[in-house]
């Protein structure tokens, strides 16, 4: 289309002739990107504009470096709240990514046209509203339900093989373009478009008057297929568009390239599209030829690496059934559809589990972008490669198993590494249990898994600090010397700061905790925060730091739990009474971790006076009789006098099941050797009235439900038979015994 350049000095303005060529494309859409390749091709522009945030343009030439390896994304977020932030993400197989790459090669000058994200990330738009989707709407028409299938059928088969389908494909990169233009220009008639894509459009008419005005000669424009009809023909004045784009709100903008992922591309980013096979789009615009039987290849191999029986015929026969189905459904090539049904009818042998196995791995794809090592990049960010890179820590964004041994330094650096990262909000591993089956301390399992949105957090924790230590150091002190702080949450802060081995912030912190136990008179709040003081001092061993005052806060904290405990066990009611129950096995499990016989003494002191008590709920006495009878300080006849003392009768039955509830809970191994408390429960339970027994089977069914099942079987073998259930069991052979021994002596060297 013919322009006059304006700018020019009066009585020397010269016509000049800039060629314009809208080419409108489905983001993440490989037979597009196909076209457009030829397209381009073709028409051999000497500048190509691409939509995307315009302030980006500096970061352009990085997509030349060999490192940059898609998928990869443009991340822009407000340089005061990363929070707010937003994605443009390109795969390989994107047209903008196409055009970027042909652009780079062939010297042309190339730039984003879209709003820049200093104002998209200012515009006061809900999140996730993208807009109207007009190609959904021409599916519909197609009649597909599916727009995935329809774009498949439509366009993507139809560019699949250029060297078996010449004709469709010249057809397609010549006349597609203009013909998709021309049905957006008809739907977007019939639609009501949104002030900030007018804006955007706008923009991009901006930009076009500008390179036009630069002395462009042979532009290209490469937009999505909805703004090709507000791109094309004449461009009309620019006042109006100006006067839409005057006043729009901005904010402090930094932008830099992120590695993504395929998964993430089904998501709506910045472009406001997504798809759901990006791994079925890779393979089908890398592979040119032979394209289905390639596919069945590569699932075939995937089930094979699980051990399934795969032959080369299973190949054979699904590519005989994929295309036998898209001649039933009058399509040129199989789709999607078509080699999903094949996969499972003919691969998978009908299994959907399996099916689902090669979606997740092949049609979706777990691939990790990267760039180059001089993309802008936050100071904390860069000190996170460094560490990461010494420690052999490989971003993945698959699931890797990571289990480490403490007492090698490597990984305890690790282990330090991933709790300041935790305490950062960088949540890039989390625990897991590991495989390996050890007690001890110094063994640690984690689960890692890269996200592409990980980026984002890593610029929010940048405020902190400028690496990683020195940050876990800053948002440690800031979260226990915030005023609403709990004693919980200092404690916790606490426990993970030493598990980050932050030593020079541990002092203050065990100030913070011994400060907010005095303030702190709740004992149920005490005894919440002591299980992580005494974890903390177990853990002190493994990683050698020094809390000798750790356990004099300690030592005070459970001093003021003994004092306070039997006056704050009376008068509950039945959901505070289970709270204060779970308190106590949390302190008795910790005191029994820390084993100091001063402390145990004092713990079982108190639980002796809140057994001796008759003001206390059930739950609480029937449980600290079974924790003094489990620690011996109360002997068989005790306890069978106690039992017999809360299921006499005259107490309420609702009370009893609630003591039985307390002793029994948690475990049947003391039922199961104490014959006699088992026949006193049973007794009760058989002599209840059958209100009373409707009354109380719920409390019982959670006391006997959340024993394991063998439990619950030998339990439920003792009551039915009795006595007579110890007739069944064999006889012990001494004799065998004793050779058995004999030989295990002999083994280990030591006398027999």
């Amino acid at each position: 289309m013919g322009r006059l350049l304006p700018g020019v000095p009066r009585g020397r303005r010269v016509s000049v002739t800039a060629q314009v060529r809208v080419l409108g494309i489905r983001h993440h859409g490989p037979g597009s990107a196909r076209a457009l390749l030829r397209a381009l091709t073709e028409f051999e522009p000497d500048t190509v504009l691409i939509e995307g945030p315009a302030d980006a343009d500096p970061l352009v030439a990085l997509a030349a470096s060999g490192q940059m390896r898609p998928p990869v994304a443009l991340l822009g977020y407000a340089s005061t709240d990363p929070s707010t932030a937003a994605f443009w993400p390109l795969a390989t197989f994107s047209p903008e990514w196409q055009a970027l790459q042909w652009a780079i090669l062939h010297d042309a000058d190339v730039r984003f046209c879209d709003l820049p994200a200093a104002s998209s990330l200012a515009a006061d738009r809900t999140a996730g509203d993208q807009g109207p989707d007009p190609l959904a709407a021409l599916a519909a028409a197609g009649g597909y339900d599916d727009f995935e299938q329809w774009w498949d059928a439509v366009v993507e088969s139809g560019t699949r093989y250029p060297d078996n389908t010449a004709e469709l494909a010249n057809d397609h990169h010549a006349d597609s373009f203009d013909a998709i233009t021309e049905a957006m220009a008809a739907l977007r008639e019939t639609m009501e478009i949104d002030e900030h894509t007018l804006r955007r459009e706008a923009h991009m008419r901006q930009v076009l008057r500008a390179r036009i005005k630069a002395g462009a000669q042979k532009i290209a424009v490469v937009c999505g297929a909805m703004h090709a009809p507000a791109l094309s023909g004449k461009l009309g004045p620019a006042a109006p568009d100006a006067r839409l784009l005057k006043g729009l709100p901005k904010v402090k903008t930094s932008l830099t390239w992120v590695p993504w992922t395929h998964s993430r591309l089904s998501s709506a980013s910045g472009y406001g599209a997504g798809i759901t096979s990006p791994g079925w789009y890779h393979h089908l615009f890398t592979h040119h030829d032979r394209t289905i039987e390639r596919w069945f290849t590569r699932v075939a191999r995937e089930l094979r690496g699980e051990d399934l029986p795969v032959s080369s015929a299973h190949v054979i026969e699904a590519t005989r059934l994929a295309h036998t189905l898209a001649v039933l459904r009058e399509r040129p090539l199989p789709g999607l559809a078509e080699v999903t049904e094949a996969t499972r009818s003919v691969l998978c042998d009908g299994d959907d589990v399996l099916l689902d196995l090669v979606t997740r791995r092949l049609v979706v794809g777990e691939a990790l972008g990267g760039v180059p090592d001089e993309t802008p990049t936050v100071p904390l960010d860069a000190d996170l490669q460094a560490r990461s890179k010494t420690l052999r820590l490989k971003r993945s964004a698959v699931d890797k198993n990571l289990d480490l041994d403490l007492r090698k330094d490597n990984d305890l650096q690790r282990s330090r590494l991933l709790h300041r990262l935790a305490l950062l909000g960088i949540d890039w591993a989390r625990a897991a249990t590991s495989a390996v089956h050890s007690t001890g301390t110094f063994r640690e399992s984690w689960t890692l898994r890269w996200e592409p949105e990980l980026p984002i957090a890593v610029v929010e924790a940048s405020r902190w600090g400028t690496t990683v230590e020195s940050a876990a150091h800053a948002i440690v002190l800031d979260r226990v010397r915030r005023p609403e702080s709990s004693l919980g949450e200092v404690t916790d802060t606490l426990e993970k700061a030493l598990l980050a081995d932050l030593r020079t912030a541990i002092p203050d912190v065990l100030a913070a905790v011994d400060a907010a136990a005095a303030l702190d008179h709740d004992v149920l709040h005490l005894m919440s925060a002591l299980p992580a003081l005494i974890r903390t001092l177990r853990y002190g061993d493994v990683r050698g730091t020094d809390l000798s005052s750790l356990g004099d806060v300690t030592d005070a904290m459970l001093a003021r739990i003994c004092a306070g405990l039997p006056a704050a066990a009376t008068g509950l009611d039945s959901d505070a009474a289970d709270a204060l129950r779970a308190a106590v096995d949390d302190v008795h499990i910790a005191i029994a971790v820390r084993d100091d016989p001063a402390t145990t003494q004092r713990w079982l002191g108190t639980l002796r006076v809140i057994a001796d008590r008759d003001d206390v709920d059930g739950i609480l006495t029937g449980r600290t009789v079974r924790l003094l009878r489990d620690m011996g300080r109360i002997d068989e006849g005790e306890t069978a006098l106690r039992v017999s003392r809360a299921l006499s009768v005259g107490s309420d039955p609702g009370a009893k099941a609630r003591w039985i509830d307390g002793f029994a809970g948690g475990g049947a191994v003391l039922l199961m050797h104490d014959r006699g408390l088992l026949r006193l429960i049973d007794d009760w339970v058989s002599a209840l009235p059958a209100q009373d027994f409707v009354d109380v089977l719920p409390v019982l069914r959670r006391t006997f439900g959340a024993f394991a099942a063998a439990e619950r079987r030998t339990l439920g073998a003792v009551v039915r038979g009795g006595e007579r259930t110890r007739s069944t069991a064999p006889s012990v052979d001494t004799e065998r015994g004793a050779r058995a021994i004999r030989a295990t002596a002999l083994i280990l060297g030591v006398p027999a």
